[in-house]
Formats: C-alpha cells, sequence, structure tokens
C-alpha cells in the first residue's frame, strides 16, 4: 500500500518537526533531567492544538483524525519519548474515550480542557497484582445514594502526579469470577475527596513522562461520572489500548528514526583507521538494516491507523504494529549506540537517552508477549488457518 500525505498531512507533520527540532530540541536533556514537562512547553503544544488532536472542534479540538495524530507523535518522538507518550495517553486513552463514551456534560465539562492543555489526562489501569492479566484487577467501587465509593490502589499510571482526570477502572461486581464483566471506568479528580497521590515512579526511561501511583482510600466519585455502562468498563479499556498500541508504535518509530539520523551523522564524522565509520562495511550494513526496519515499522503503524480512521478491523493490525515497531526501536537504539562506541554510553550524545527510552515501548500499552496473545487470538478466531489450506 502506498502513503501519499495530502498537503493537510504534510503541514501537520511539517508543523510537529519544525516543533520539535527548533523549539522541543532545547528542552529534551532538561525534560530528561528535571524529570519533567515544562509549563512553557505544555502552553506551546496547546498552542498548536497538540493536546487535543483528535478532539472536535467544537469542543476546543483539532477535529483531526488517528493518522494525524501518529504523524505528530512520530516527529514529536524523534526529539523527546517522554513528551509524546505524555500526548498518546491524553490524545489516545483519555480523549478518545471521552469522545466515543462520554456523556454530552461529560464532554462539555472535561474536552474543552483537555483539549487545551488546561488539564492533563490518564488512564489508570494497572494495579500491583494486575498487570498484563488486567480483568483480576482488585480496586473496587460500591454505590452509595449519588456516589460510588472507589477503594484501591493503581500503580505505573502516565501523568497520575499532574493529571486534572484520570480514568479509573474499577470492579462494580464483587463477583471476581465475572473478571472484565464485572469492572467499570469512572472520571476521577484529584480533589476527590479520598484521592490520594503514592509514590512518584523512579524510572529508567521516559523520565519526564511523571509517573506514580494513585491510592483511593473512600473516594467518593459522582455517579454522573461513570464513564460508559456499569460493568462494562472492560471492554471500552481493551478498546483503548488498541488505539494506544498505535501511538506508542508511532513513538516507537519516531525514537527508532533519532537514532538512526544520530548514527549517520556520527558515522560520517567519525573517522578510525585513516577514513569515516561509515565507509566501513560493518557500519554500512547496520545503518542499511536500520533504515530497512524503521521503513516497514513506518508502514505497518501507517496501516493500522489508516484502517481506525477507515472504521475498518484493526486489532490485529494495530498489535502486529507495536509488535514490530517496538522491537525495531530497541534494536535501532542498540546499533545507535554501538556504532557511536564509548561515545553513545555518555550522556553527552542523545543517543544515550533513546537507549534508555526505547525498552518501554515493548512493555506499555502491553508487553510484546501480550501482542503475540492478541495477534494469535485474532488469527484463529477468523479461520486463519483453514482459509489458507
Amino acid at each position: 500500500m502506498l502513503f501519499e500525505l495530502n498537503e493537510e498531512k504534510k503541514l501537520i507533520r511539517d508543523t510537529a518537526r519544525e516543533f520539535a527540532q527548533e523549539t522541543l530540541s532545547k528542552y529534551a536533556k532538561q525534560i530528561d533531567r528535571e524529570e519533567r514537562i515544562p509549563q512553557e512547553v505544555i502552553k506551546k503544544l496547546a498552542e498548536l492544538g497538540f493536546w487535543g488532536i483528535t478532539v472536535p472542534e467544537e469542543f476546543g479540538g483539532a477535529g483531526l483524525d488517528a493518522f494525524s495524530l501518529i504523524l505528530v507523535l512520530e516527529e514529536i518522538s524523534r526529539v523527546c519519548a517522554s513528551t509524546s507518550v505524555t500526548m498518546s495517553v491524553h490524545n489516545s486513552l483519555v480523549c478518545n474515550a471521552l469522545v466515543k463514551y462520554g456523556t454530552a456534560e461529560q464532554k462539555k465539562k472535561y474536552l474543552p480542557k483537555l483539549a487545551g492543555g488546561e488539564i492533563i489526562g490518564a488512564y489508570a489501569l494497572t494495579e500491583p497484582d494486575s498487570g498484563s492479566d488486567a480483568a483480576s484487577l482488585i480496586t473496587k467501587a460500591v454505590k452509595k445514594g449519588n456516589q460510588y465509593i472507589l477503594n484501591g490502589t493503581k500503580i505505573f499510571i502516565t501523568s497520575a502526579p499532574i493529571a486534572g482526570v484520570s480514568i479509573v477502572f474499577v470492579r462494580t461486581n464483587p463477583d471476581k469470577s465475572l473478571r472484565g464483566k464485572g469492572i467499570s471506568a469512572f472520571l476521577v479528580e484529584p480533589s476527590f475527596k479520598g484521592f490520594k497521590l503514592g509514590v512518584k515512579e523512579e524510572k529508567m526511561g521516559v523520565k519526564g513522562a511523571i509517573a506514580g501511583e494513585i491510592v483511593l482510600e473512600d473516594c467518593a466519585v459522582p455517579a454522573e461520572n461513570l464513564l460508559g455502562e456499569e460493568n462494562k468498563g472492560f471492554n471500552l479499556a481493551m478498546e483503548l489500548l488498541n488505539s494506544g498500541r498505535i501511538g506508542i508504535a508511532a513513538q516507537s518509530v519516531g525514537i527508532a528514526q533519532a537514532c538512526l539520523d544520530a548514527a549517520m551523522k556520527y558515522s560520517q564524522e567519525r573517522k578510525q583507521f585513516g577514513k569515516a565509520l561509515s565507509e566501513f562495511q560493518a557500519i554500512q550494513w547496520k545503518i542499511a538494516d536500520m533504515a530497512t526496519e524503521i521503513n516497514a515499522a513506518r508502514l505497518s503503524t501507517y496501516h493500522a491507523a489508516l484502517l481506525k480512521d477507515k472504521k475498518l478491523p484493526h486489532i490485529k493490525e494495530a498489535c502486529m504494529a507495536k509488535l514490530f515497531a517496538s522491537a525495531v526501536c530497541n534494536k535501532a537504539a542498540k546499533e545507535s549506540v554501538q556504532i557511536h562506541g564509548g561515545m553513545g554510553y555518555t550522556k553527552d550524545f542523545a543517543v544515550e537517552r533513546f537507549f534508555r527510552d526505547a525498552k518501554v515501548t515493548e512493555i506499555y500499552e502491553g508487553t510484546s508477549e501480550i501482542q503475540r496473545i492478541v495477534i494469535n487470538k485474532e488469527l484463529f478466531g477468523k479461520n486463519w488457518i483453514s482459509s489458507r489450506q
């Protein structure tokens, strides 16, 4: 499939690229070092409309599609993965959830603030004892009058310490044997009684994408903050993660491209044995393989996004894109550091940060192992084997 960007898409990509290369690049090391995204960066992203890329214009968003979102995420990721994953969670998981499942009142209340960057959104699914097996979560909610009382702990939640609203998944049916069929989603604000922030995570990479615990102790949430239908939140969670996986695939492509760019630049500048590294076949082959794999990962990611925009089945394709792109990303980061040699192991060169940032792409939004499980279910569920015999 040939992906030819029209003028609108080129403008979106180029706007993101210009901001990333000319403005965000000045903050990237600071974001990693200080483990936070400065307000001036958040404000500039808001001015560009990047906090509400797929939010309808009536709610203050850009009203664009999933393909536009991944173009932006790829360009931002080439410079700062911390910023891109914060944007991905905010757009793919939080804004998308409200656009599709929110009531008119919920959209009116939250979407303008989210789209304008006035508040940042978080997605709270993971718990200490339920990571990949999300259906086994134990955080619970009991309805009392016009409120739900929530109790439990969420961990590894991107943007939790700074979020103005979090989508929190809880068990509303106490029968654990129901697993996903007894889970609901709620829009929870940090000002709600019983909402507390726990430990801030100390991470290897994407340090600027601040993450931490959410502790709910008799947290009172208004009944009108139920997102979607009661006991049907697990399907909502999985659908949103499917969209998020395309965003992480785009992030992976962006990081990988940054690694390739850095490797090509350094290999032409660095001389050993009387010639540039780029003249050695061993280096040439590494770079050729990196470029080939990144191109394939990009096309896979674009394909998944286009299927989503056309409202066609894309679960398998989203998982494939995330699985492959994250692997390509990690390989590119490893090879780029290797090409840089000792220099690549120092903080003087960005590839050291890219290497640390790359690893999590194989973990969040579903590990690579989970992606393989979902892909297999999609294949066998559609009689893939029998149709090809």
